[in-house]
């Protein structure tokens, strides 16, 4: 087998890993969040979950893929071989992920286009549903491809599976050289022209107006660990893959520090870009800022359509950065979400990289076909919440009560960063990862359980979004499940790899 590719430079390595961590999450979840559960005062559980839990865990994770040089289902091969499931099981969880989020930055690529002529009209809800995503049949069924969803999504694997076909240094560290610094520069813009807008201020004081009331209540504190933990891309194998390309002599921790804090100013930044707008729109419609506030999908092709359509002017030239800054922040993630199972394959099959392209890019392509439907809106809405909350937090779970308390990794892991770090680990950081974060995550996740399973004493109308029992079981339960399933039965599989990763596993077994 070749060498294993490497970073280039260091500032490659953390603008690929901020790449990976700002997504579409950053730009339409965390103001909505923010303003919900507490505005101004929300910032101090989400400063403490982030310095208790989010780069607490990066550093675990960029430690795992320094010291193991490995993809995720190699590193916890060699770190125990009991464990390459939970590696798997990540980089499943980021097979699904990939398959549907593709599909939603084809969206962003259409919105770009239509913004030249604001082409969505009057009635941004019923041009997104009926004109654009030809919303017409019941959920669970899939009717016709939509070409214009089609078209812009064979855009975007064209553009990923080439990048990644050039490899670490030449392929995914220049690609983000570009888009990383793309998207703050327009988002920066996006943000300055928002302030100049009639209401900007009024929508800055509703998000960060302070409620320190809610400081005490547990699910502010949860939605803090949530965002954190879901918008900084670690527990589905991402952060152990790109670490693993990090050379020898790499400073571990004071890279998560930049990473996790990277991300975190570009969510403030997101969330004073659009309150203003949502500020702006609220004064012109006369109504209260909280009357105009949403999240998701909606905010950002329900509601800054319509909200573009009422700037003052430059709404078309607006409309596009804002559309762009969607579909560079997407293509980042979705380039670090696919390279997961790239280097999967290529480690446990000991095949090329362009085979591996080939196969598992190709293979989520054509799966992504399914939410490029007429019915493919709700087959998104299902998988998205029910591979997030069941997928990526509870792999978080099992990996540091894995990583803490059943191979007790702890403190080998703290060694091999403290030897290359300037910033040493000491208490503070295994109280976080084997107190703290599964106290936290198991938390979320009893009441994930409970909300979910508790639901069917209520009806079909008591499952999420009102789906029947039928649609959320096959389209919801059974991909959370597959990818765990999946996932362990790959671990079964014998490794190809060449003899000489085959001693080294056996090496860092002996040793331990």
């Amino acid at each position: 087998m070749e060498a294993r590719s490497q970073w280039g430079t260091r500032a490659g390595f953390i603008l690929a890993a901020v790449g990976s961590a700002v997504g579409l999450g950053n730009i339409w979840r965390f103001p909505t969040v923010a303003y919900e559960n507490g505005g101004g005062a929300f910032f101090i559980p989400y400063l403490f979950a982030l310095l208790t839990a989010g780069i607490p865990i990066l550093i675990m994770e960029f430690t795992m893929g320094h010291k193991y040089r490995g993809s995720a289902p190699l590193s916890f091969k060699r770190m125990n071989k009991k464990t390459e499931w939970l590696g798997w099981w990540g980089v499943l969880v980021a097979f699904v992920i990939s398959t549907y989020y593709s599909v939603i930055i084809a969206w962003a690529i259409s919105y770009s286009v239509f913004s030249v002529n604001l082409s969505w009209g009057a009635d941004t809800e019923g041009f997104l549903f009926g004109e654009y995503l030809n919303l017409s049949v019941d959920p669970g069924q899939t009717g016709s491809l939509v070409p214009g969803v089609l078209i812009p999504l064979i855009l975007v694997w064209i553009v990923v599976l080439g990048i990644l076909f050039k490899g670490v240094k030449k392929g995914i560290e220049i690609a983000n050289r570009i888009f990383i610094p793309a998207l703050v520069i327009i988002f920066l813009i996006i943000v300055i022209y928002a302030l100049t807008l009639p209401g900007a201020f009024t929508g800055l004081e509703a998000f960060f107006a302070p409620d320190f009331s809610r400081i005490a209540d547990a699910d502010v504190w949860v939605a803090a660990y949530g965002q954190i933990f879901f918008s900084l891309s670690i527990a589905f194998a991402i952060m152990i893959t790109y670490s693993s390309y990090l050379p020898k002599k790499s400073d571990i921790t004071n890279n998560a520090f930049i990473v996790g804090f990277g991300n975190s100013s570009f969510e403030l930044l997101a969330g004073i870009g659009v309150f203003s707008i949502l500020g702006f729109m609220a004064t012109s419609a006369g109504v209260a800022v909280e009357d105009v506030v949403a999240g998701g999908v909606g905010l950002a092709f329900v509601v800054f359509p319509a909200i573009i359509n009422e700037f003052p002017v430059f709404n078309e030239f607006f409309g596009f950065l804002f559309f762009a800054s969607l579909v560079l922040a997407g293509l980042s993630s979705l380039i670090s979400i696919t390279e997961t199972y790239v280097a999967g394959l290529v480690d446990k099959f000991n095949i090329s990289r362009t085979k591996a392209v080939l196969f598992g890019g190709g293979l989520a392509a054509i799966l992504s076909l399914l939410f490029a439907t007429q019915g493919g809106m709700y087959f998104l809405d299902a998988a998205d919440y029910f591979i997030n909350q069941f997928g990526v937090a509870l792999v978080g779970l099992v990996e540091v009560v894995m990583v803490a308390w059943v191979l007790r990794e702890l403190k080998g892991l703290q060694n091999h960063a403290n030897e290359i770090s300037d910033i040493r680990l000491g208490s503070w950081w295994t109280i976080c990862i084997s107190i703290v974060t599964p106290i936290v995550l198991g938390y979320m996740m009893f009441g994930l359980f409970k909300q979910n399973l508790m639901r069917e004493f209520a009806g079909d109308t008591g499952n999420y979004e009102g789906y029947s029992d039928t649609f959320i079981l096959f389209s919801g339960w059974a991909v959370a499940a597959a990818a765990l399933l999946i996932g362990i039965l790959i671990s079964f599989s014998r490794w190809k790899t060449s003899e000489t990763i085959e001693e080294e596993i056996q090496k860092t077994g002996e040793a331990k």
